[in-house]
């Protein structure tokens, strides 16, 4: 093809340059792309180690602390689970809510955490276990004291057992040894020197303190004027005040109780010495007397099923209803009433 004549004013075509650039395979490394993940998994292994550091450094109330302190701040999460789409999604402020963590507890106005761990409160037995390290702190103390002060022959008069109520001690008496003079309400001076012994061992606990007195089955002498109920009761006054003037507070007795031969500790010799004797129980912490059936032995198993039985229960709510009247429930009519001039009450003929 033949060139184009230019004019003679026409200005000579410029050349077309075409430049061909060729991208280095390697200079992707020199982005911020991988800075950016690097920077998220460094920060993520930091919370992971704070989180193990927290774990090992912190007491289990101070991770409950930690908990309830950021609980409040899982709002959104929490407003998406209850199933809100607005302010508050038609439901009112003391609605239930419907959370699918086991972690809280309340309404959507406020959460209250059960614990650390999300679940349910087990603080029952774990206060009960440690009731249980205290006593057995409070047994080894007392058996050390008795021998630096002399009362070492007496630990064979000094029982340890735990019970439903809580650590049972009993101050046993035996055929060479009495708490008390003969018939009376005065303590002998061995037994107040180990009664003030083992208040000094009680004040290490503030639990509450239940003291029992406890007889022998021999009819008290003058009968008329003094029986074993009042005597097992004036020995657990004389006791108690025996303890207080060791220094136990006034707030820290639950009950003075006198039970005569009813609990004997020989159940096969009402008339053996040792049921002659005086409990100091140091009762479980509020909240930790929670038992399963199966810590308990057969024979309180027993009159706990007896006392919880439905139809035991009814004749007991009946007999309180009725205050000594026909007997029968509110509501009840007889069937056949008794003839005009007699009367209906039982136990009269």
């Amino acid at each position: 093809m033949a060139e184009k004549k230019r004019g003679a004013n026409e200005p000579e075509p410029r050349p077309i340059i075409v430049k061909k650039i060729i991208v280095d395979g390697h200079g992707g490394h020199h982005g911020g792309a991988w800075k950016v993940a690097y920077a998220d998994f460094v920060t993520a292994m930091m919370a992971f180690f704070l989180l193990m550091w927290l774990l090992g450094a912190t007491t289990e109330k101070q991770r409950k602390g930690l908990a309830d302190y950021f609980t409040p701040t899982l709002v959104q999460t929490k407003e998406n689970s209850a199933g809100s789409n607005g302010m508050f999604g038609g439901d009112s402020l003391m609605a239930k809510e419907n959370y699918p963590t086991t972690g809280g507890q309340g309404n959507l106005a406020i959460t209250i955490p059960r614990d650390a761990s999300g679940t349910k409160d087990q603080g029952g037995k774990a206060t009960r276990a440690q009731d249980r390290q205290k006593f057995e702190a409070i047994k080894k103390s007392l058996e050390e004291r008795m021998m630096r002060k002399g009362l070492g022959k007496l630990r064979k008069n000094v029982r340890f057992t735990e019970t439903r109520e809580g650590l049972r001690i009993d101050l046993i008496d035996e055929a060479d040894f009495a708490m008390f003079a003969m018939g009376t309400e005065r303590l002998l001076p061995q037994a107040r020197a180990l009664i003030g012994e083992v208040s000094s061992v009680l004040q290490t606990m503030p639990n509450p303190l239940i003291v029992r007195g406890h007889t022998d089955g021999l009819p008290y002498a003058s009968g008329r004027n003094m029986n074993n109920w009042m005597l097992s009761s004036g020995r657990a006054e004389a006791t108690r005040k025996a303890l207080a003037d060791s220094g136990i507070g006034n707030d820290r007795f639950a009950r003075i109780e006198g039970v005569a031969d009813r609990e004997p500790f020989v159940k096969d010799d009402a008339y053996d010495p040792r049921n002659r004797r005086m409990s100091i129980v140091l009762a479980w912490t509020r909240g930790g007397n929670k038992v399963d059936d199966e810590d308990l032995d057969p024979e309180t198993q027993a009159a706990i099923k007896e006392r919880d039985d439905p139809q035991n229960v009814a004749k007991a709510q009946a007999r309180k209803l009725d205050m000594g009247g026909t007997g029968l429930p509110n509501g009840a009519t007889l069937i056949n009433p008794a003839a005009p001039g007699t009367s209906s009450k039982p136990g009269k003929h």
